[in-house]
């Protein structure tokens, strides 16, 4: 097996993750402007279910007596920044709901497709990902590049 040196590999991961900040897909959780723009939708249209702080609701893993799962967590703590910007873009739009949820999958996940823009919802997704961390960003490239 031959190895990239070390500089090679840095950078090579440096791009990827540059990609997954703003390649294209219009969130860019490094553009301020983005960033105050999606800070008050947040809190105005997620924050109730899923925290002022990202920090989602108690107990999100377990089941509530309806079979629902509670609001997951935005920040590092949760499997927000597993998914593609792609997709999360769709689920906040649509809803969890088929292609982007299994079919009769219940959820308390609205759609705001009638509340928000396409760019207010990316704007939202660029608040949320400029609170993630070194560690989830090298993931998350990771996953990237391993679903390229």
């Amino acid at each position: 097996m031959i190895r990239k040196p070390r500089k090679e590999a840095c950078a090579a991961a440096l791009a990827v993750l540059l990609a997954g900040c703003g390649g294209g897909d219009g969130i860019d959780p490094k553009d301020a402007a983005q960033v105050a723009r999606g800070e008050p939708l947040y809190q105005r249209h997620c924050a109730s279910c899923h925290g002022a702080q990202l920090e989602g609701q108690p107990d999100w893993r377990q089941r509530k007596a309806d079979g629902r799962l509670p609001a997951p967590p935005h920040d590092a703590s949760g499997h927000t920044w597993h998914h593609p910007n792609e997709l999360l873009v769709n689920i906040t739009r649509d809803g969890m709901v088929p292609p982007w949820a299994p079919e009769g999958y219940a959820s308390d996940m609205p759609a705001f497709a009638r509340v928000l823009s396409d760019d207010e919802i990316r704007a939202t997704l660029a608040h949320i990902q400029s609170t993630w961390p070194a560690e989830v960003w090298a993931a998350r490239a990771q996953m990237a590049q391993q679903r390229r």
